[in-house]
């Protein structure tokens, strides 16, 4: 048996069973977003990548030790 026997995984061999109907969208489509909004959502992004969250502290006891 050669390694790309063993490497293989079967369950990927079968195709894709179709999506449930239940899983389309129904109803009005959402609106494009202007491009005013498009803008802050990028500056927003670009924040957020850029800064750091502040951790909560973290206790100095293990709750094991707490009880």
């Amino acid at each position: 048996m050669s390694s790309t026997d063993r490497d293989v995984d079967h369950a990927l061999a079968y195709p894709e069973p179709p999506a449930s109907p239940l899983w389309r969208r129904h109803g009005a489509k959402a609106r494009p977003l202007t491009e005013a909004q498009q803008r802050r959502n990028r500056e927003l992004l670009d924040i957020a990548q850029c800064t750091t969250r502040p951790r909560s502290p973290r206790p100095t006891e293990t709750l094991a030790e707490a009880s």
